[in-house]
């Protein structure tokens, strides 16, 4: 066999000898490829983030989830302190907030981590990546030494979500005829607060038909709740709306208000004596006559 740096080995040759691979032919981007990729960066890629749900009259309703609220408890104390010189993405100050804030970048997600071993995750738009969020930063303890239990005991606390249901609603009339369930200050708060019973979920409901959705557990609550509530609000749909200000024709051209007032003025003043010799004036000062003279020339 010939030395390491003689020359080629037997299986360089022989690679050498073998036709390269042709590259593998890139698929052609069909017509308005950038628009289509466009759109689809720009639909939600989480999964779970986006919920269609019937709205109990035939049709169907989209929530869009916004916000995840997790929990979780490791099962080991910790030593913070340890945790936030280690690990990167991290703060801790313990005289505003004793715990360690640590931010994921994929899934993303904000942890909230005690001595005790408890931990809130939240940020997350989807029960999947909350778990998965979880995971991950139980893993990033147990690298810096603290070896969590197997079952951290992870549960979703709350879920917000936002909907429009396309009208405008009448919160008046809302609030008065379901007066148990409803608060409304529209001096404090432009938004009606519902409190649903079954499911347990309130809703901020404000009159442009924007509402938010807090307070649920699972996705199946989002859904239930906003079946349950679309027909009420059907029923205080506002059926006459008023035209935006700005788009109504504008209105006619007012008279000149100056020149209105010096005409009834004129038509108010007693009629002046005929001809026959200067009007007699007050016998007055040289000024005063004068400027009596130009009051009545004037006129």
């Amino acid at each position: 066999l010939p030395s390491i740096g003689s020359g080629p080995s037997a299986a360089a040759t022989a690679a050498a000898a073998l036709p390269a691979p042709a590259p593998a032919p890139m698929p052609a981007p069909a017509g308005g490829g950038g628009a289509a990729q466009q759109q689809q960066s720009h639909t939600p890629s989480l999964a779970g983030s986006v919920l269609e749900t019937p709205d109990g009259l035939g049709g169907t309703c989209l929530i869009r989830i916004q916000n995840m609220s997790s929990t979780c408890n490791l099962g080991v104390r910790l030593d913070l302190k340890q945790i936030a010189l280690k690990c990167r993405n991290t703060e801790f100050n313990p005289r505003r907030f004793a715990a360690v804030i640590m931010r994921l970048r994929e899934p993303r997600a904000t942890a909230l981590i005690f001595a005790s071993g408890k931990m809130c995750v939240t940020g997350t738009k989807s029960t999947h990546n909350s778990a998965l969020a979880a995971r991950k930063f139980a893993y990033i303890v147990e690298r810096v030494g603290f070896k969590p239990q197997t079952y951290i005991d992870f549960k979703v606390q709350n879920i917000v979500g936002t909907a429009d249901v396309g009208f405008p609603i009448r919160l008046e009339g809302l609030v008065y005829a379901h007066s148990t369930f409803c608060s409304f200050e529209p001096e404090l708060f432009p938004g009606l607060i519902y409190r649903l019973v079954s499911p347990r979920v309130v809703f901020l409901i404000f009159v442009s038909g924007k509402i938010v959705i807090t307070g649920a557990k699972t996705e199946q609550d989002l859904s239930e709740a906003l079946t349950k509530l679309y027909p009420v609000l059907m029923e205080y749909r506002k059926a006459n709306v008023a035209p935006m200000p700005g788009l109504a024709s504008a209105p006619p051209a007012l008279p000149n208000t100056a020149a209105a007032g010096a005409r009834d003025a004129l038509e108010m003043m007693p009629p002046l004596p005929d001809a026959g010799g200067p009007v007699p004036m007050p016998a007055m000062g040289a000024a005063g006559t004068a400027t009596g003279q130009r009051e009545v020339e004037d006129v």
